[in-house]
């Protein structure tokens, strides 16, 4: 188990006295940590077992608490204690359990072995007595084989707890270029919050509606292939528009979040990172100039972006443990190449400051394995209001 130096922890104390806090398990890159902070709460903790994922969360929250091991391996006692957080004191617990086993893109094993981590969340959820839980999931979690697993997790928290019924999220509704839908399951603390309802959590009838044209405005079009290594992935970047979506882009930085080099470049230099080229044979570039708008490359399956509709669902890819597949890429609307993970960034709602892994691989399992952080943002706002 690795937690932050004793240093970090002390400014941490010093700065977040009195603050709704809450921690993020399964955390990953921090798609739900960025809404959380956004939205007016202190990212105390997050718990993250895989290493990369670790680190990327790590290097954008320079003044969380990081822990680095299984939940399932955590006590509510244990987790608070690394918080240097009496009982009572959390204000929430959000993350995002596993979901492979739940994804119809997968295999839909309801033996998985990190099924098994939904209900962890709950329990942990059970031991520190928070004000309010919020997990997401994908929606195969909902299928009538994942009830019995629903019920177990649910079981932790049914005594003290009022849960909604699960909020289903589909990202364009609420300001995002991607169609993306996400299950979360949302819950409070009977005796500590105000009551809250469904129609709280949804999209209210102002928000813009982002098409990929918009979230992909003010990128470098033309990409060099042989832009492999990270640095040099850092290119120049412009903004324009002044909504919620373009104000989040580049602003809208919380207190202690941001990578200070990524800051700095984007702030002194325009500069931006993950503009990583991929090498494409001449067959291939060929076969993609004909694929139309919203249409599939017949070989790779790969859709050709409309730039004036959303983005499907990016994929995460697999893990090591699961052979190490890359997830399908987009095409790019106008040239004939994959997206690169700025661009896949962009699509899903990160800020361009968000610095994620060194490689296409890793930035794009973080990319596709996010919430996205103006959705994020959005429920999360809702649960600030009634605290």
């Amino acid at each position: 188990m690795h937690v932050v130096e004793e240093s970090v922890v002390d400014a941490v104390n010093h700065n977040k006295r009195n603050r709704p806090q809450i921690v993020d398990l399964f955390s990953g890159a921090g798609g739900l940590s960025i809404g959380a902070a956004r939205a007016g709460f202190i990212v105390r903790g997050a718990v993250e077992n895989d290493p990369i994922a670790f680190g990327t969360h790590k290097c954008n929250f320079p003044n969380t608490i990081h822990i680095s091991t299984s939940v399932s391996d955590l006590t509510g006692e244990k987790l608070l204690d690394l918080l240097k957080l009496k009982s009572g004191s959390l204000t929430g617990v959000i993350g995002g359990p596993p979901c492979q086993g739940f994804s119809s893109m997968g295999r839909k094993d309801k033996n998985d072995p990190r099924n098994r981590l939904f209900p962890e969340f709950f329990r942990i959820v059970a031991e520190t007595h928070p004000k309010f839980f919020l997990a997401e999931n994908v929606p195969g979690i909902l299928c009538k084989e994942n009830s019995d697993i629903i019920n177990e997790g649910l079981s932790f928290v049914e005594d003290k707890y009022v849960f909604l019924p699960p909020l289903v999220v589909k990202a364009n509704e609420y300001g995002v270029a991607t169609t993306r839908t996400r299950i979360f399951f949302f819950g409070y603390h009977r005796d500590k919050m105000e009551p809250l309802t469904a129609n709280d959590f949804l999209p209210s009838s102002d928000i813009e509606k982002i098409f990929v044209k918009d979230a992909l405005r003010g990128l470098p079009i033309k990409i060099n292939p042989e832009w492999q290594k990270e640095e040099q992935s850092w290119q120049i970047v412009r903004t324009s528009g002044n909504g919620y979506y373009a104000s989040r882009l580049q602003g809208h930085v919380p207190p202690g979040v941001g990578d200070p080099v990524a800051l700095s470049r984007l702030r002194d230099e325009s500069l931006v990172s993950g503009f990583l080229g991929t090498r494409h044979s001449d067959e291939v570039v060929q076969r993609y100039a004909k694929v139309e708008f919203g249409r599939r490359d017949p070989i790779s399956r790969a859709t050709r972006l409309d730039p004036e509709g959303f983005c499907p669902t990016l994929r995460a890819g697999t893990g090591r443990d699961h052979g190490s597949h890359q997830a399908l890429r987009p095409i790019h609307p106008t040239e004939n190449r994959a997206i690169t993970p700025r661009e896949a960034a962009r699509l899903q709602g990160f800020p361009d400051w968000f610095r994620f892994a060194p490689t296409k691989w890793h930035s794009f399992r973080q990319i596709g394995s996010s919430v996205s952080p103006i959705v994020a943002e959005r429920l999360l706002a809702v649960v600030r209001n009634a605290i």
